[in-house]
């Protein structure tokens, strides 16, 4: 796989193939290929599996930071998570009052910040590495203060149960 000068993925043909053998055309939904690829071919392929299609590779006319901007404002997840109610969906994983409490108050914070489409793109990022069988840590510095990052499970560390203060993290 190779990227362009803003970091945006393009597949060769040799990477093609490997995703249509490995049954894996579903991990690119946002991707786009080098207009000498067989893209065609590809998509054709797809079609016949009732899989995404890919669109060919057209370089952008902007520089790395206007793309910066773009892509923070539009967070590239599949559309079920772009709706998802972040407060419903972590409430669904208090257990008792003082979660509920803590939780409240932390997403309020988070709120205030605008990052509530961060945290759906974290949604979306955990349930993509436990569906893909991707191991990544138990948690690392501040962020461990967060209780909410808990119940997405984006760290393994109970911040309530270690007295934790979150506004470490949201400094």
């Amino acid at each position: 796989m190779k990227t362009d000068n803003l970091g945006i993925p393009r597949f060769s043909n040799r990477d093609l193939i490997d995703m249509i053998y490995s049954g894996r055309q579903d991990m690119c939904h946002v991707v786009l290929c080098d207009p000498s690829d067989d893209v065609e071919k590809f998509n054709q392929a797809s079609e016949e599996l009732g899989l995404p299609t890919l669109t060919a590779y057209v370089p952008l006319d902007v520089n790395k930071s206007e793309f910066d901007n773009l892509c923070q404002k539009d967070w590239y997840m599949p559309d079920n998570y772009k709706d998802i109610d972040v407060l419903e969906y972590l409430y669904k994983r208090c257990d008792n009052h003082v979660q509920v409490q803590r939780m409240a108050e932390e997403l309020s914070a988070y709120l205030d910040r605008d990052l509530e489409n961060l945290l759906r793109y974290m949604i979306y990022l955990v349930d993509f590495m436990r569906e893909n069988n991707i191991v990544w840590g138990v948690g690392r510095g501040s962020s461990v203060a967060s209780y909410v990052l808990y119940l997405i499970g984006i760290h393994k560390i109970d911040s309530i149960k270690y007295e934790l203060d979150w506004r470490e993290f949201l400094r």
